[in-house]
């Protein structure tokens, strides 16, 4: 019976959330890809949530295939002409139909048509994460402290720096900071890297060069993980922490602005892995990401779709890398179409997906295996 109780709450606790949140950026990635091709005239097979045999769909006026497939892992937009999900062109039936009907498949369409609607899904998902972290901010609004220091820790990289308690950080590396959250998201993906803050004290401005320590930190939840920290603290006196309300207006701004902040984190931290300053098994994979659904959803609705917020940048960013079978890859192929005036052969575009499938392949592996490795090792 205990473990039957356990599987139950593991179940309900972290696989219900995760399936909530990944069907939700799925739909919301696909549907971009599905309004754009619809309003380019492309004629559209099936709408997927998921991958397999399916479990639920009907057929709209149109034609369109609508299901939940059984393996919730991922879904896709059938277009005419493709021969499988992956809009893997059907050349043989191309060769077979009309003009007129080839102008409504994807590969008939005119070029800007087609990477307007594989560009479509990642920003569909950028435009998620915005709307989300706009509502959130209008609702809850955002609590903000000054970047004022109340205290400053014994032999860290400011006290050797000649950081003051009351000293007022203005700047980073050139780069204005107007909260305590702007130094710390600042100098978190910068371990080991010299970085140049400038103070205000008494009236007077000061450049104090510095070096970040690489860090283990742990969450509220006990999750490990590695950030660069000066060892600076704020406190009410010294920063001010205060409750900040948004505007519809302000708070679409605010959110674009967080979902800046996440791209910008993560092309420092991939930068941080190719130097070597912060190590891959940070790397999640679904299971971290299955772990971190069920803990914000502890916290309530406002933490989890503030994760999906999150995770929908991923979502699109990751998208766009220029690798084969990804959105991104596929732009590619259209950028070298533009410059030669004519599309990439089928052979050489065969290749280079198979190479694109396994390097994906390999990422998923690779994070799949640091995910089990969390829990086990």
């Amino acid at each position: 019976m205990t473990y039957l109780l356990d599987a139950l709450q593991f179940v309900t606790g972290y696989i219900i959330p995760f399936l909530l949140v990944l069907t939700l950026l799925v739909f919301v990635h696909e549907m971009g890809h599905y309004l754009v091709g619809r309003w380019s005239g492309i004629r559209i097979l099936a709408f997927s949530v998921g991958f397999g045999p399916e479990l639920l769909g009907w057929t709209d006026k149109h034609g369109t295939r609508w299901k939940f497939c059984a393996i919730p892992l991922g879904g896709y937009v059938k277009f005419y002409g493709d021969e499988d999900a992956a809009s893997t062109p059907d050349y043989k039936r191309l060769e077979a139909i009309s003009p007129e009907e080839r102008s409504r498949t994807f590969l008939g369409a005119k070029l800007w048509k087609r990477a307007a609607t594989v560009a479509a899904g990642p920003i569909a998902n950028f435009i998620l994460a915005i709307a989300i972290f706009a509502v959130l901010f209008a609702v809850y609004g955002r609590s903000v402290a000054d970047p004022v220091v109340a205290q400053v820790k014994e032999n860290s990289a400011a006290a050797k720096a000649g950081i003051l308690p009351r000293d007022r950080l203005i700047a980073i590396d050139g780069t204005p900071v107007a909260t305590f959250d702007d130094v710390r998201r600042y100098v978190s993906v910068r371990p080991e890297l010299e970085i140049k803050i400038r103070i205000e004290r008494d009236g007077a401005f000061l450049d104090l060069p510095m070096v970040p320590e690489r860090t283990e930190i742990s969450d509220q939840f006990g999750n490990k993980m590695e950030v660069g920290i000066i060892g600076i603290v704020t406190d009410q006196d010294a920063g001010n922490f205060r409750l900040v309300t948004y505007g519809p207006i302000e708070a679409i701004g605010q959110g674009a602005l967080q979902s800046w902040h996440i791209v910008t984190g993560t092309f420092d931290y991939l930068a941080n892995l190719v130097t070597g300053r912060m190590k891959a098994d940070q790397l999640g994979g679904p299971i971290r990401v299955a772990q971190a659904s069920g803990q914000m959803a502890t916290l309530g609705v406002a933490a989890v779709l503030q994760l999906a917020a999150v995770l929908s940048v991923s979502i699109g960013l990751l998208n766009l890398m220029p690798v084969p079978v990804l959105d991104g890859g596929h732009l590619m192929f259209y950028a070298v179409e533009a410059l030669r005036g004519k599309p990439v052969g089928a052979a050489a575009q065969d290749v280079a997906y198979r190479i694109g499938f396994a390097m994906v392949l390999m990422l998923m592996v690779f994070a799949t295996w640091n995910d089990i490795s969390m829990f086990f090792g």
